[in-house]
């Protein structure tokens, strides 16, 4: 089987799998620029955004964080920086610009409004999007490779096929030198003795304990229990019957190897090997942490589907479900629902490394296909 795939080599030294040129919105109110550039320049990316105004603290720190960590990842080549008003453009705009991309920023009350700043930005975009077509992939080792792990209309199959051929899978890319982020904290929960006993060092397996803790915390301050919460309905029609046997089950994707730390929401791992992301579980918020993390490829288990993928991480959508698989063909990438047959951890876990690989090399997903992806940056307070 090859273990290299061809990517974009970046200035800070990080491979991308895809080309874009993005446009990042500052701020909500700016979102309808950024669009309409988008449809008036080929070749781009719109990452529009909700919020970005009335947010504090710790609150607009993760909100900046994240929104720099997407801007930064890998697999965009350059970026347009669109804000309201000069400051927080700049500001932005300088934040990226240490990744090593050509950035270019907007300011719309300065430009003179939106008919101004999309003229400005078409001129802005125009050399952008003509040099990043130049650009040449290159043949890099499946070390180079970030990967995020994600599941959503877990049922039965998810445990037994899905999530095992994908830890296969991410096992194949810590061996190889390559990075694996599991995500969504409220899934560790009833499996965290698990994953703490995988842990690196004892500080790594005190930090899987407190933020599941924080999560019962939160949940509870709100008056929820989240174990009598999840799983959640869907879970239960396909079958699940307890939060430990759907976060067993939901454990197996990132793999069996040492958990090298525990990673803050949209935090970019400083070494190789597979950590754990503290993120929300549902599916748009923890796969933006991932790209924010600097994930450049996302494969994503679903039982019974779930279509979303992430703009910026290329998302591929696995089901070991033969109903799934049939009925909902239109948005499987990889179907493994014949391991339910026999077919052998190690076949179904290869077929999907090769489908990655040839992901990485620029083959488009389902989600890419039909324009499946969203992103959600977490909040952590109401906004003022």
């Amino acid at each position: 089987m090859k273990d290299t795939f061809l990517g974009f080599r970046r200035s800070d030294g990080r491979v991308g799998i895809r080309n874009h040129v993005a446009i990042l919105s500052v701020m909500d109110n700016c979102n309808g620029i950024v669009r309409h550039l988008a449809q008036l320049v080929r070749g781009t990316l719109p990452l529009p955004v909700w919020y970005g105004r009335g947010q504090f603290g710790p609150d607009d720190e993760l909100f900046r964080r994240t929104q720099v960590g997407i801007a930064s990842n890998p697999n965009v080549a350059a970026v347009l920086v669109v804000s309201l008003e000069a400051v927080s453009a700049q500001r932005m705009a300088e934040a990226v610009a240490a990744s090593g991309k050509p950035v270019a920023s907007i300011s719309v009350q300065d430009e003179g409004g939106t008919v101004a700043s999309i003229a400005r930005g078409m001129r802005l975009l125009a050399p952008m999007v003509e040099e990043a077509s130049g650009q040449r992939p290159l043949e890099v080792s499946l070390s180079e490779l970030v990967l995020g792990v994600e599941c959503g209309g877990t049922d039965t199959t998810s445990g037994i096929a899905s999530n095992p051929a994908l830890g296969w899978a991410a096992d194949r890319v810590v061996d190889a030198g390559g990075v694996v982020y599991l995500s969504e904290t409220s899934e560790w929960m009833g499996a965290e003795s698990v994953l703490a006993r995988r842990a690196r060092a004892p500080e790594v397996a005190d930090a899987i304990y407190a933020a599941v803790r924080r999560i019962e915390d939160d949940a509870r301050a709100r008056g929820v229990d989240i174990r009598g919460a999840n799983p959640v309905p869907d879970n239960i029609r396909g079958g699940i019957s307890s939060i430990e046997e759907k976060s067993l089950g939901a454990i197996i994707k990132g793999g069996s190897r040492a958990i090298e730390d525990v990673l803050a929401y949209g935090q970019r791992a400083t070494g190789k090997g597979l950590y754990l992301m503290d993120t929300a579980a549902p599916a748009a918020e923890s796969m933006t942490g991932l790209a924010a993390g600097g994930a450049q490829m996302i494969v994503f288990t679903t039982g019974q589907m779930n279509i979303m993928g992430c703009p910026i991480a290329p998302t591929l959508k696995i089901t070991g479900n033969p109903r799934t698989a049939k009925r909902l063909a239109d948005n499987v990438d990889v179907d493994v629902s014949t391991m339910l047959a026999g077919e052998a951890l190690e076949r179904a876990g290869a077929r999907l490394l090769t489908r990655m690989l040839d992901t990485a090399s620029g083959r488009l997903t389902r989600a890419e296909v039909f324009g499946d992806e969203e992103i959600a940056i977490s909040r952590l307070q109401p906004t003022v």
